[in-house]
């Protein structure tokens, strides 16, 4: 399986989950880290005009960008400034039972009528939503909520001018230099303290760029996609790892003990380059506070016209992913797709 090529940053690599430069130390400290089994190594953190970063950037290779300036004008969006500010329209709010929001395609639960939502998504204000939050933090129960929103034409004037004063120059440099497709949404996430974003990809690039609190980040390349058993591609969970990170199943999902992650720890004013096809687990620091990020999410560049050979391991992804769903139409029934498919074997 090949290596990413992550260029390393002046941190040991850990053996428990926690692997560091120096970034917002003293701001929090490694108890409010979740344990987990595997060995990570850290995310570089550099400046936006390091030529270091742009060479990450180039080659789909994840960076914490410390200086862009992308959101400054959102640094002082906290509760109190959102309830004044942010406008009187409905927020998707998801509630959890536990400290996990596994994202499901509610498009896709007809395909299994047995598959019953970890979470559950509700429509309310933003003043509806902190009294809910505060009621569950005061209740101190397991019990959490997670506003994921995309940013749209209901927020308030001052949300407007914050979002206008945005660094969108850098950002278009970016998006011109890369050839990305356009901006496709900026999704607004605030969340409790532990909320956690369990494993997943996304066939988008993002800008992840972190307003308020600290939040943990661990990514995975594409070459280790047989390590972390995703659902099937017609499943609700699609494009999410099966594998529970805090009590793994090695019986049953034994490649497991073979995945290696890249970590950081992002504060307020940092942007970390999340590449398309990367998997990331992402959790707001246990006693941590609520946490504010703002993602940026971009079409990728088109498919070369030419071919080089041998593929990258994101191209083996997609052209997977297509596969896959080629044979569940042709079946005309996803679930006689493992049949004939295994979903290991792209990626071997």
């Amino acid at each position: 399986m090949a290596a990413a090529t992550v260029v390393e940053a002046d941190a040991a690599t850990s053996d428990d989950g926690a692997a560091f430069s120096d970034v917002h130390s003293r701001e929090w400290d490694e108890s409010q880290l979740r344990k987990y089994s595997f060995p990570t190594k850290p995310i570089p953190r550099l400046s936006c005009t390091d030529p270091r970063a742009e060479m990450l950037i180039n080659n789909e290779e994840p960076v914490v960008l410390t200086d862009t300036n992308l959101v400054y004008p959102a640094l002082k969006w906290d509760i109190p400034y959102l309830l004044e500010n942010i406008g009187n329209g409905d927020f998707s709010v998801y509630s959890s039972e536990n400290h996990k929001f596994l994202y499901y395609d509610e498009k896709k639960m007809c395909n299994f009528m047995d598959f019953v939502p970890k979470s559950r998504r509700m429509e309310m204000k933003f003043s509806e939503f902190v009294d809910t939050m505060q009621k569950r933090e005061e209740e101190g129960g397991e019990d959490r909520v997670y506003l994921q929103q995309t940013l749209n034409d209901t927020v308030g004037k001052k949300i407007v001018v914050d979002f206008l004063g945005f660094n969108w120059n850098w950002i278009n440099r970016q998006q011109a230099t890369l050839n990305w497709g356009p901006l496709t949404s900026n999704l607004l996430l605030v969340g409790m303290e532990g909320n956690v974003t369990p494993a997943h990809y996304d066939e988008q690039q993002n800008f992840f760029a972190q307003i308020k609190g600290h939040k943990r980040c661990i990514l995975f390349p594409p070459d280790q996609f047989e390590c972390l058993y995703p659902y099937p591609v017609h499943h609700p969970c699609d494009r999410q790892s099966q594998v529970d990170f805090d009590n793994p199943n090695y019986e049953k999902f034994p490649n497991f003990k073979n995945i290696v992650g890249y970590e950081t720890v992002v504060g307020p004013g940092d942007v970390l380059y999340i590449p398309m096809y990367w998997w990331h687990h992402i959790e707001s620091l246990l006693n941590g506070g609520v946490t504010i990020t703002v993602n940026f999410w971009y079409k990728g560049a088109p498919t070369p016209k030419k071919i080089e050979y041998p593929l990258r391991a994101h191209q083996k992804v997609a052209i997977m992913r297509n596969i896959e769903k080629m044979l569940g139409e042709a079946l005309g029934d996803p679930h006689e797709v493992n049949a004939y498919y295994h979903l290991s074997s792209v990626c071997t």
